[in-house]
């Protein structure tokens, strides 16, 4: 793996998807990018759905990535907020597909596990982690981001399967 490989990651949401770019180039890892897709329940549902749609193909097309990393839906409690996560997922999912992006799915534990070495971290072990790991300047804000970018960091060994 001598050449280089951009790694997209996408923590699902409806009101934020989180999004983290890395560039993977032998045993050097660094940061592109990262940031969340934003909407807004005073918004038509179906205009959240095509805003991530949209925002995300934006994304695609800026940083053409080799692989996507999706955190897979975990929820125990609302079936409601559930709905409609795995709606904005399948809107990912879709768009993922439809770029010819292969996808590799992780579910929080094991991005907990990969980044912390320890499956009950906290948001913010696992955000000072990923400051450590990418070498970045700060933490990143959003919770979805540095999910996403955590996400990313777990498909780099999912590079050769490619």
């Amino acid at each position: 793996m001598n050449n280089k490989k951009i790694i997209l990651g996408i923590d699902p949401g409806l009101a934020d998807t989180g999004f983290g770019l890395i560039e993977v180039c032998g045993s050097s890892v660094k940061c592109l990018d990262f940031g969340s897709i934003k909407t807004y329940p005073k918004e038509d549902f179906v205009e959240r759905l095509k805003k991530i749609d949209s925002v995300l193909q934006e994304i695609i097309d800026k940083y053409k990535p080799d692989i996507a990393s999706v955190e897979k839906l975990f929820f125990n409690t609302n079936a409601k907020t559930a709905l409609l996560v795995g709606q904005a997922r399948g809107v990912i999912l879709l768009g993922l597909v439809k770029n010819k992006i292969p996808i590799f799915e992780f579910t929080p534990l094991q991005l907990k596990q990969t980044i912390s070495n320890y499956g009950r971290a906290d948001k913010n072990q696992i955000k000072r982690m990923i400051k450590i790991f990418l070498n970045l300047k700060e933490l990143p804000k959003s919770d979805d981001s540095a999910d996403a970018l955590g996400l990313a960091i777990c498909a780099i060994n999912c590079l050769n399967k490619k």
